[in-house]
């Protein structure tokens, strides 16, 4: 079983996580820029965790046969933060980047004019840059959100078909589908979804423009959360190549709208900038 999981937070988790992933069949992903639990509070630590997402962690993930590449964005939830908003200036030099394959998470926390203006900013810094979005939809009030956030991607210049609308449930997958946009579900092992639910939508909906995730963060969460998807809908009468198209092909498909994808793995380097994710060794 070959995984890709399109929204996973390994900056918060430790190596122990990247050669278990390996183990499960991981072998790439996506790593989001997103809130890291305290506040920043200006432009300059959004920079440094930008070089880190370009820099040192796709070195880790490397030691360990993974592919990584990144979405960068200013968060919604900061994008409140007038501290903060001097980011959206800055990120057309960083979505040049080759590892940054959408501009992301962008969208809704608590649905204020601030965010209205980041979300429809980025849509357009998206589609300046030739690269599809990443959307979060909110943890609260989520239909409602998932409806504000399709009218302002209907008004941009992004064309439905790369946005990817992420942390759906079963109240907001027919609209997320009717929509045009892709439908992303992370699957945790208290909140949001999980793998029974899973299987119901897929059973109901298919596997066309789905993709699963285990968004892993500094949270209780599981980054093997995809293998466990993909062996549920295997007990549940799904074929190999169904596993294949929602595990592989459709993030291969979604994210390679960028023209970036970068999947094979070369001999990784010992060091990034003199430093080894080893202890005592040289």
């Amino acid at each position: 079983m070959r995984i890709f999981d399109p929204h996973i937070h390994m900056t918060s988790r430790t190596t122990d996580d990247y050669r278990a992933m390996y183990d499960a069949g991981v072998r790439a992903l996506v790593e989001p820029s997103f809130w890291l639990g305290q506040p920043r509070t200006s432009p300059a630590s959004f920079f440094d965790y930008f070089d880190a997402l370009l820099g040192w962690e796709p070195f880790r993930a490397a030691q360990y046969g993974i592919a990584h590449h990144c979405t960068l964005a200013l968060n919604p939830k900061e994008a409140n933060d007038p501290r903060c908003t001097p980011v959206l200036d800055a990120l057309p030099r960083y979505l040049v980047k080759d590892s940054v394959v959408a501009v992301g998470e962008i969208g809704y926390d608590s649905m204020t004019p601030a965010e209205d203006t980041a979300l429809a900013t980025q849509l357009q810094l998206a589609a300046d840059h030739g690269l599809p979005a990443l959307v979060h939809t909110p943890h609260r009030d989520k239909l409602a959100g998932l409806h504000r956030t399709i009218d302002v991607v209907r008004e941009s210049h992004l064309p439905p078909e790369r946005v990817l609308l992420d942390h759906l449930n079963e109240t907001t997958v027919k609209d997320a589908r009717d929509s045009g946009c892709w439908a992303g579900f992370s699957i945790y092992p208290d909140t949001k979804m999980d793998e029974d639910r899973m299987i119901a939508i897929l059973r109901t909906h298919g596997t066309e423009k789905i993709l699963v995730n285990s968004a892993a963060d500094w949270g209780r969460s599981d980054p093997l959360k995809t293998r466990k998807v993909g062996e549920a809908m295997l007990a549940a009468g799904f074929g190999d190549d169904d596993v294949d198209k929602v595990l592989w092909r459709n993030p291969v498909e979604f994210y390679g709208q960028s023209g970036r994808l970068q999947l094979g793995i070369a001999t990784p380097d010992p060091l990034h900038e003199g430093n080894s994710i080893l202890r005592g060794g040289e």
